[in-house]
Formats: C-alpha cells, structure tokens, sequence
C-alpha cells in the first residue's frame, strides 16, 4: 500500500542530496529514504540532515534499499553520472542509460504502484528508457523536464523587464537541452502578451531580446558547470515543486517530460510539454497553441530524441 507521506530518492550524488534537504525543508513528507550504489553515502547524507532536524518538522530520514522504498508515493531517480564541463546532456546518455539500467528492473520486479520521477540527465531520454523498461504507464513515469528550464526563462525575464517573475506565463518546452523552444507565442505578463509588455516597458527590439534570453536559457547549465562545476540548487526545487504538486494533489500545470502518443502530432518521443500534475501523476498534457514555427521545432526537437534513443536500441 502506498504510503503517501513517504518519498525515496535514489541516487545521493549532489543532486540527489541537496533534493533530499530541499524535500525535508518544506515539510511534504514525514518519511524519506536515501538509496544509493554507495550505501556509506547514503547513509552519511541521511546522518547529516537528521542532526539539523531539531530544527525543522519531523521527519523520518534513512538509508535502505528497495525493498524499503516500494510503499514511497514517489520515487526521485537521480542516479547518474555528472555532466562535464563541455559536454551536453546527451553526450551522458549512454553512461546514464547504463545506470538506469540496474535500477528499474530492480523497481518494476517489485511491482511499484507509486510515481517514477526521473530527474537524472539526460532526462528525456532517460525518462523514455525509464517507462519503456518498468512498464509502468506514462501517467506515473515522467521527468523534471523543462521545469527548470521554464523556471530561467521566467527569471530572465524577469529581471529584463523589472517585474515580480511569478507574474510571468511562459514555457519552455522539447527536449531539456539544445533543441529547447520557448514558447513566445502564449507568453504573457499579467495577462498581457509578452511584446506589448515589452514596450509598455521601453522595450521594442524584440527578436534581438529573445534570442539573447532564449540562448541565456539554453546555456545557463553549461555556464553554472564551467564555474562551479555542476548545477544542483535549481534542479532540487524544481523537483520539491513538482513532488508539492503530487503529494498536494493540486493540479497544477508544469513542464514536464512524458512519453507523446500522438500529442501535437508527434509518436515515440518522450519530452516536456505543459501537463496537469496531481496525485495520480500527470492527468493530461495541455494542448496548448503553437506558431508553425514553434510547431516545427517542437517536431524537429522530438526527432533530435528519437535518433539518440535509437543509439542505445529504445524506440
């Protein structure tokens, strides 16, 4: 039976560990297992967080394996290699694909009846290989996608036009790498679509704006790696986001990656569009309107995803 105070994360590498803290502050959860190929680091991560929690709500932390985790309403796969400076996301799919590989069957001959977050790059992909390998329906086996992504471009923005960026509706949505495309078609400010809040702002050089902030986007990863060697802050609170809206059942609409079958027109791709999220997983992706050329790249990015996963034999 399903345990829905209870998250498992697995994977207690930088990411893994700062989601593990990032879960534990906003109080989601009162129970959380730490599963990772180096029992010691697990274990150590779990004894780090549990001497702050005289500060925080309570919370069960600990170290297991799977059989302690198969009651988690989710588990947060985070397991991978690194990405390096130079490299992108999916020069890691082979690597990470490996690892994934001595996961899920170890999960799907359990039999999970919870929700398989993959936050572990390259996430489409990995998501792709994730829902093909366990069984599970799409609904309950989705990745971060391009939360994060959409949550730099809303920064971005911003902080060009000097206003409160949670006033900002806008995606990114593809694949969580280079094919990305922000959605400027639908972004609005307040209601207000995005150039005429532009020039209200003083600004008018709109193609030149947008392309400075969609290139700032695509390569904030790759600049957070060069100086400090990898991003883990972002990506932990886009995941506590998504694990909010699950364990709140909220229905909230977020950019997450999942398996398209016949979505936009597109098959056998597994990537971020805008989908309803609640306590059974994602409910149904948002058919949201698209110019022909952001439809085009939407294509073009399901395509760049499809060729990787046919080089590790996924379709």
């Amino acid at each position: 039976m399903i345990n829905s105070r209870k998250v498992a994360i697995i994977g207690c590498g930088m990411v893994g560990a700062t989601t593990a803290y990032t879960l534990m502050q906003h109080g989601l959860f009162s129970e959380m297992v730490l599963v990772d190929v180096n029992k010691e680091r697990a274990e150590g991560e779990a004894m780090d967080i549990n001497h702050g929690m005289t500060f925080a709500s309570p919370m069960d932390i600990y170290a297991g394996d799977y059989d302690d985790i198969m009651d988690a309403a989710i588990i947060v796969v985070t397991a991978g290699a690194g990405q390096k400076p130079g490299e992108t996301r999916l020069d890691l799919v082979k690597k990470n694909a490996g690892i994934l590989g001595t996961i899920i069957p170890e999960i799907a001959k359990r039999h999970y009846e919870g929700i398989l977050l993959i936050v572990a790059n390259p996430v489409d992909i990995l998501t792709h290989v994730a829902q093909k390998m366990s069984g599970l329906p799409r609904n309950r086996v989705f990745g971060s996608g391009t939360v994060l992504d959409t949550a730099r471009l809303k920064f971005l923005l911003g902080r060009h036009l000097n206003v409160d960026n949670r006033n900002i509706e806008a995606y990114i949505i593809g694949e969580h790498g280079d094919s990305e495309i922000p959605v400027w078609s639908s972004a609005n400010v307040g209601g207000v679509p995005i150039h005429d809040f532009c020039e209200m702002r003083g600004f008018y050089n709109h193609e030149k704006a947008m392309e400075e902030i969609a290139n700032g986007v695509k390569n904030s990863a790759y600049e957070i790696i060069r100086k400090k060697k990898a991003t883990y802050y972002g990506i932990a609170m886009g995941v506590q986001r998504i694990c909010e809206a699950i364990v709140r059942d909220e229905k909230s609409i977020l950019p997450v990656s999942i398996y398209l079958d016949g979505e936009f027109g597109l098959e056998g791709a597994t990537l971020s569009l805008p989908s309803i999220v609640g306590k059974n997983g994602i409910e149904k992706i948002v058919p949201i309107s698209l110019s022909e050329e952001e439809q085009k790249a939407l294509a073009h990015s399901a395509e760049v995803l499809k060729e990787t996963a046919a080089t590790i034999g996924v379709k």
